[in-house]
């Protein structure tokens, strides 16, 4: 009896090199290092390579969990566990990315030539539909590394269309012609990091990090309160007209806190975005606020908290409420004096849908916020400032960032 395709001893070291592959592209891709978001784009090409179904199911597989490699140590040193809990989480989050590419793949066939065109177009399709399927809910809740982030490298000040060639050059990976797909996106890669500069600071705005570790958020007192309105302080220029506190900076978000921070920015001529928590009766929201000397008030309200740890659903499923709410498609943007911003908090920077759906509504600046404390020993929070500094840098548009170590 002849050998089953995948059986050859070729197929098996294809199918092996496809795997390898798969795990370096998302380690790489996936570095923090926003100039190698592009190798990312190699894995359209190595899932339409795959001989069967099966070997799509590992080299997703090798892809994803390669990309989100810091989540197990991540979630240890949150819940101060063994590694086992993340271990357990890291794979149940890579379920949906291999599930929908492995569900999507199509067999190659010996087609004549119309036959491969039409091939070609079907499976360029079916990866496309993959691309939408990660970066829209239900899936795109967990839809990190996608491929789609490198367009801000490889198309910087395109916009839109930067987004088109991207998704037009992912298609092309799929097909026969990837190998001078390949060859025309690493021109534009090649280009791109020969001319790159840093994203522009919107004038006027600062972003302040601070390494206070796990205590922030957690320390309410009065006395952590006056240490971050000295550090606002102290770090606001003379031009300067907002300063952006990390996530979670100001705690729980009370009538007390808001005329505390009113009294002590009362003669300065600056507004403070900073994290904080609004309590609700069915659990809380995570939020910006902006606070000046004239006002206060809740600025945004997160669309997908991080699942598990903030985001628990099955909570008010069961009527016992509590855990951070999601406001999935709401408040895309806000508005901070005349200017409209595109506000992302932590988990947000690694999906696509909230930043996209923010750039609808042509924002003025970036505010990407995040409290990473429990990210030490991972490149996590590296890899978020290099996703929202690619799609700064895609649509032209200022960033200030400011994160908790």
């Amino acid at each position: 009896m002849p050998d089953r395709p995948g059986d050859r001893p070729w197929d098996r070291w294809r199918s092996a090199v496809l795997v390898a592959a798969s795990v370096a592209c998302g380690a790489i891709g996936w570095s923090g290092h926003v100039l190698l978001l592009p190798v990312a784009i190699l894995f359209p090409a190595l899932w339409a390579m795959a001989p069967s179904r099966l070997i799509v199911a590992f080299v997703s597989a090798g892809y994803f969990l390669a990309a989100s490699r810091g989540l197990p140590q991540g979630v240890t040193n949150f819940y101060a566990a063994d590694l086992w809990p993340g271990l357990l989480l890291w794979l149940v989050a890579s379920t949906s990315f291999v599930t929908v590419h492995t569900a999507l793949w199509t067999q190659r066939r010996r087609e004549d030539a119309s036959g491969r065109q039409a091939a070609d177009a079907a499976r360029a399709a079916r990866y496309l539909l993959a691309l939408a399927l990660m970066g829209l809910p239900p899936f795109g809740i967990t839809g990190w590394a996608s491929p789609l982030t490198a367009a801000g490298v490889l198309f910087p000040e395109w916009g839109w269309w930067g987004l088109a060639a991207t998704v037009a050059g992912l298609a092309m990976m799929t097909s026969r012609g990837r190998l001078a797909a390949a060859l025309v996106l690493g021109g534009f890669w090649a280009w791109s990091a020969a001319t790159w500069t840093a994203p522009r600071l919107p004038e006027g705005w600062r972003g302040v990090d601070l390494e206070l570790g796990e205590t922030l958020g957690r320390d309410t007192s009065f006395a952590r309160h006056r240490v971050l309105i000295t550090t606002v302080l102290r770090n606001a220029h003379r031009d300067d007209r907002v300063i952006v506190l990390p996530e979670s900076a100001l705690g729980f978000w009370t009538p007390t806190v808001e005329r505390l921070w009113r009294e002590a920015l009362r003669g300065h001529d600056i507004a403070v975005i900073a994290g904080a928590a609004v309590i609700e009766r069915q659990g809380y929201d995570n939020v910006m606020v902006a606070v000046s000397a004239d006002e206060a008030r809740i600025l945004y309200r997160e669309r997908m908290p991080v699942p598990g740890s903030m985001w628990q659903p099955w909570l008010s499923w069961t009527g016992q409420g509590g855990g951070a709410r999601a406001h999935v498609f709401g408040n895309p943007v806000a508005g901070i004096g005349e200017e409209r911003i595109a506000p992302l908090i932590c988990y947000e920077q690694l999906l696509l849908w909230p930043v996209l759906q923010s750039m609808l509504y042509s924002p003025a600046v970036v505010v990407a916020t995040g409290n990473g404390w429990w990210t030490k020993g991972t490149a996590i929070v590296s890899i978020q400032k290099a996703s929202v500094i690619a799609w700064a840098k895609l649509f032209d548009i200022p960033v200030v960032m400011a994160f908790n170590t």
